[in-house]
């Protein structure tokens, strides 16, 4: 009887004329389990990516399909126990084979190679695709989960669902109050049905690439009559239009000013003026403090409560609920009966991945609020909506009710009617980005509204790692540079007697060998790209904090930001051997302690250094009483270094802000740094219409292998 691991992969003993066992039979096993399944399936695909025109999106479902099974399946033989080596090269021979189909597609569609990053959103139509390969192949094919009652996928977790006693105590207090379900008749629908049968999602999300130079992305708004609004400080005229717009009737924002512009006190009286209570607020962990503080700034007059934990101490009578991404799991079912008028999502690029538990539970918030009450408040708060490409946009729009999963919903639908076009037609995109600007879209730039502010600049001080430390890091990245090499020419010769083969290097077998190192475990013996840019991080701490105890002794107050937890500890020795009075901000902070440091470094002439976690104080803060920020570590993002510069440019701020980043050289830290700045342009021309073309959308670490295997080719 074969093993498990021959049928799966296609082999089998086999009886020779004379009734012995002998050698397996080609020709049959070849048809035989999944790699068969998955070679017609990519055949398909590379014919249909041949025709001219866009891709079409049954087509990229299965190419995303295709590259996960591969992914899978790859890591399956490779553990397999049950199958010999011989096998388990023949298999993953075949899987190069079909790897190299799938990358010379996606090289005729570069938009292809983001199906397959890792935290690309994975469609219903992928999974079914992906369930339906495996049942023809005759593998076990896992269950879809099925929704709960309330219409909900579970989280695969145990279900830790909560109803604080303050929300039952709520609800008795007002138990004939029913929900209004009318909001549906009072939408916008289409007079026509033109579009009815056109793809669009896609091509409104190309609209914004397609985007001529110079072209705004911020909706007509209003000029303000008052600049004061309730008991709060004054708003700057740039804030109040959106107030203005709020009270004016409108009612979903993309309100993406760059960071530091004041979006928070925008919301807070945007729903002020909508009448938006009670309003939902779903923010990061680390700024929910700062979000009460500022409703006490703002809205004095409105109850706040912040949830933590399980919520058993919460205000059921609240005005305003602050709750963060990370337990909306126990909350979700309470939170979404609870009636609010208005819900925010600060920092809304935390729902890209429309695939993930945060997304599903936040969509499903909005699909309630509006399910229930006509015309809600709806605002999507972030200064960097775009990380790495532009389907970012796809889940704030679904947030904001804009669009559903596959088609734009009535008013969307209704305005793209109206622009009497369709896809076919060149003039279809600028008018098709407009109808959705229209919808809320307001992308306001320092430089334009705000030109009291400063300037900005970011200058990099490359430092030489000459010590042993620095010696090792350059050996380990040769050594990561040489298994590269070795992976790429073995996949180069499998390549080659499959008949595929190209002169000189073969980028797309470079970058697929890099993708293939990112996702696995680095040997034992050698480094990986995380493991590296740590340990240059930990080499540079105390160059770094030096040249910042230098800063604070000639210009005053300075902001470090670092990565890792022992590059921070590493800092803060420095500083206090300098005799430099420091506090940080990190992320297992108690919100008193974040607060105690953050006042101390504000309020205390003595203390000259705030050492700050990238990701736990890279948003939310206030921090412009300095107008210098050392970057120690680098950031996988342009995204999140903006956001750590940006806690200390915003409106306040009387200097010209200057970011240190401090890059180790004559090493991989120099290329990381090109790539974060050749993706910085992305945003700018998405939203701002600016000339920087759109680079790369693939992740930063697979880019930065690919770079050092290609300088390892072109050495030899």
């Amino acid at each position: 009887m074969a093993t498990r691991g021959q049928r799966q992969s296609g082999t089998r003993p086999t009886s020779n004329r004379n009734g012995s066992r002998g050698r397996r039979s080609t020709k049959h096993t070849d048809n035989v389990g999944l790699l068969p399944v998955l070679a017609k399936a990519v055949r398909e695909v590379e014919n249909a990516v041949r025709r001219p025109g866009p891709v079409p999106i049954t087509i990229r479902s299965r190419f995303q399909a295709i590259g996960l099974l591969v992914r899978e399946e790859r890591q399956r033989l490779k553990v397999d126990p049950e199958i010999s080596e011989q096998q388990r090269g023949e298999q993953l021979k075949r899987l190069d084979g079909i790897a190299t189909i799938l990358a010379q597609s996606a090289a005729r569609d570069s938009t292809l190679f983001t199906l397959l990053e890792p935290d690309a959103v994975v469609s219903d139509d992928t999974h079914l695709l992906k369930r339906e390969m495996l049942t023809a192949a005759g593998m076990p094919v896992e269950a879809p989960v099925e929704p709960d009652a309330e219409g909900e996928t579970p989280a695969p977790t145990t279900d830790r669902r909560v109803i604080p006693q303050a929300v039952v105590s709520r609800q008795l207090a007002n138990p004939f109050l029913a929900p209004d379900f009318s909001a549906v008749a009072d939408l916008k629908r289409p007079t026509t049905n033109r579009l009815s049968t056109w793809e669009l999602i896609g091509p409104l999300l190309s609209a914004f690439e397609r985007v001529a130079e110079g072209a705004s992305a911020c909706m007509a708004l209003p000029e303000p009559t008052t600049l004061q609004f309730g008991k709060g400080p004054e708003l700057m005229k740039h804030q109040a239009q959106v107030v203005e717009a709020a009270g004016s009737g409108h009612r979903t924002f993309l309100l993406a000013d760059e960071p530091g512009l004041g979006k928070t006190a925008q919301s807070l009286l945007a729903a002020e003026a909508a009448d938006a209570f009670p309003l939902l607020v779903v923010v990061p962990n680390v700024v929910k403090t700062n979000w009460a503080r500022e409703v006490e700034l703002w809205t004095p007059h409105r109850p706040v409560t912040v949830i933590q934990g399980d919520g058993d101490d919460i205000d059921g009578f609240a005005d305003i609920v602050v709750v963060n991404y990370e337990i909306l799991d126990r909350h979700v079912g309470w939170l979404g009966q609870f009636g609010f008028r208005g819900m925010v999502l600060d920092e809304a690029h935390f729902i890209k991945n429309t695939g993930s538990q945060r997304s599903r539970h936040v969509l499903t918030l909005s699909e309630r609020i509006r399910a229930r009450h006509p015309r809600p408040l709806l605002m999507a708060l972030t200064g960097t909506p775009l990380i790495n490409d532009i389907e970012d946009f796809r889940a704030i729009w679904r947030f904001l009710g804009w669009i559903g999963e596959k088609a734009p919903e009535p008013v969307l639908m209704a305005a793209l009617e109206e622009t009497g076009l369709t896809p076919l037609d060149a003039g279809f995109y600028p008018a098709a980005r407009q109808s959705v600007i229209d919808l809320g879209i307001v992308r306001r730039r320092k430089v334009d509204v705000a030109a009291d502010i400063p300037a900005r600049r970011i200058a990099d001080l490359p430092v030489e790692l000459d010590d042993d430390e620095g010696r090792s890091i350059r050996a380990s990245e040769r050594d990561l540079a040489n298994r590269l090499l070795a992976r790429y020419q073995r996949a180069l010769v499998a390549r080659q007697e499959a008949g595929y083969a190209v002169e000189g290097i073969d980028h797309d077998l470079v970058r697929k060998v890099a993708q293939w190192e990112s996702e696995e475990t680095a040997e034992k013996t050698g480094e990986n790209v995380f493991s590296m840019v740590r340990r240059i991080g930990r080499a540079k701490a105390g160059l770094a904090a030096d040249y910042t105890a230098q800063l604070a002794r000639s210009v005053g107050k300075v902001v470090f930001f670092a990565k890792h937890v022992d590059v921070m500890d590493a800092a803060e020795e420095t500083f206090a051997k300098r005799g430099l009075r420091s506090v940080s901000i990190r992320g297992d902070q108690t919100p008193a302690a974040r607060k105690k440091a953050i006042d101390a470094f504000v309020n205390d002439p003595e203390v000259e250094v705030v050492v700050c976690s990238l990701t736990a104080a890279g948003v939310g803060l206030n921090l412009q009483v300095a107008s210098n920020v050392v970057l120690a570590e680098l950031s996988w993002t342009d995204a999140e270094q903006m956001q750590a510069i940006d806690r200390v440019h915003r409106i306040g701020q009387t200097d010209p802000v200057t970011a240190w980043r401090i890059i180790a050289a004559q090493t991989i830290d120099t290329t990381i740094v090109e790539l974060i700045d050749s993706k910085a342009g992305l945003a700018a021309r998405a939203l701002d219409g600016a000339e920087e073309d759109p680079q790369t959308q693939t992740d930063v670490q697979v880019e930065a292998l690919a770079r050092l295997l290609t300088q390892a080719l072109e050495r030899l």
